[in-house]
């Protein structure tokens, strides 16, 4: 490679991205699960505890379309977490409805 010279690329192997990094969602395919875990962050004084359901939701539709890779929920400290268990002051759409 000489200087000023771009380099050439065609030995580059990429690397995945190591534990807890993931690609950003581009195309909005979770946005609707993002806003409703934050929504539910800025009712609780930013306590993520009442905001399991919605965490959850979230890492599930991240999973689902190839956004990270697919963990268990015993590893993620999400296994007991369920529709039934909601926040503490409740979701957006709770407040709202």
């Amino acid at each position: 490679m000489s200087f000023g010279r771009p380099p050439t690329f065609s030995t580059f192997q990429p690397n995945p991205p190591d534990r807890g990094a993931f690609p950003l969602d581009h195309e909005g395919e979770c946005k609707d699960q993002m806003m409703r875990y934050l929504s539910c962050l800025k009712l609780n004084s930013n306590s993520s505890t009442p905001c399991r359901v919605e965490s959850k939701t979230y890492l599930d539709c991240r999973m689902n379309k190839g956004l990270m890779q697919k963990e268990d929920w015993k590893n993620l400290g999400l296994n007991n977490v369920g529709p039934e268990s909601t926040g503490a002051k409740g979701t957006v759409e709770e407040r709202e409805g």
